[in-house]
């Protein structure tokens, strides 16, 4: 990736959060409330003004209790701790209020949540980040990736790539092929994780160089889907912010990396080293 990176403009003295976007992330079940916790405290260090975490009200407490800062919807669930379809009625106002949504950390999979994501692919009139369970539901529709009411972020791993758009895992090269065409075809931003995290909209692309194998470890992909969507309610088009957004990400992996040592490195480290990312940026 070249040193042309885009960037988010200066604030303003007169500035308020309001500015900043209101930022809604969806996801979460029982035994995976560090997933949407972890992407919602990203989103926060990326600079949302506001963040709201939609859960299940079984885990509301225990993902309220990661940081005060952030905002927690319940949402109806079974006895299992994931979403009902039905959760969508509740999530109605929310969605009105939302700048830039994203749906999948920790979220779990089953036919209901298949069809809440479906239907919210479909429909949000939001910038959707699609993540992890998110494009498991995905994968399990029988509708594909329609045409949406806005644009669309997707950011698989290369196994989620190729359940999804059946081009093997070990193929990167035609993994990245495929995600051109489908890009281009569907309207959306890939952005395909892996050594050089590839992103494109179908007409443009580019390559991030950050990063290190220390990031190899459970958590770290929602770090990104928060940083991304933090960075579209800041105004960024989503083609710029997912290309910020994997450059930030990697950069605070390397500063983390760099004073922690890459066997070490867990994903909430990240979130200690995303200011000093973005503060790099500034310089």
């Amino acid at each position: 990736m070249s040193n042309n990176f885009p960037h988010l403009p200066p604030r303003r003295p007169d500035s308020h959060k309001g500015d900043f976007g209101r930022a809604l992330l969806i996801g979460g079940s029982r035994g995976m409330a560090g997933a949407i916790a972890l992407s919602g405290m990203s989103c926060l260090r990326s600079g949302a003004g506001l963040v709201k975490l939609a859960v299940p009200e079984c885990i509301l407490d225990t993902v309220a209790s990661f940081d005060p800062c952030l905002m927690t919807v319940p949402l109806v669930c079974d006895a299992s701790g994931y979403l009902f379809f039905s959760a969508l009625d509740q999530l109605q106002s929310h969605l009105k209020e939302a700048t830039c949504v994203a749906v999948g950390p920790g979220l779990a999979r089953s036919s209901e949540l298949t069809k809440f994501v479906t239907q919210l692919y479909r429909t949000a009139g939001q910038p959707l980040v699609v993540d992890a369970d998110g494009l498991n539901a995905l994968i399990d529709s029988d509708d594909g990736l329609r045409h949406a009411h806005a644009p669309r972020i997707l950011t698989p791993h290369p196994g989620e790539f190729s359940r999804l758009f059946g081009v093997g895992a070990k193929h990167r090269d035609q993994q990245i092929a495929a995600a051109r065409d489908l890009a281009a075809k569907n309207n959306v931003v890939i952005l395909l994780k892996g050594q050089q995290t590839f992103i494109t909209d179908g007409a443009r692309e580019r390559t991030n160089t950050t990063g290190n194998p220390g990031m190899a470890t459970g958590g770290t992909g929602d770090i990104l889907t928060g940083v991304i969507t933090a960075l579209v309610c800041q105004g960024l088009p989503p083609f710029e912010a997912a290309v910020l957004g994997a450059h930030v990400h990697g950069l605070a992996g390397d500063l983390a990396a760099s004073e922690l040592g890459q066997v070490s490195l867990v994903a909430s480290d990240l979130l200690r080293y995303l200011p000093k990312a973005f503060q790099s940026l500034a310089k």
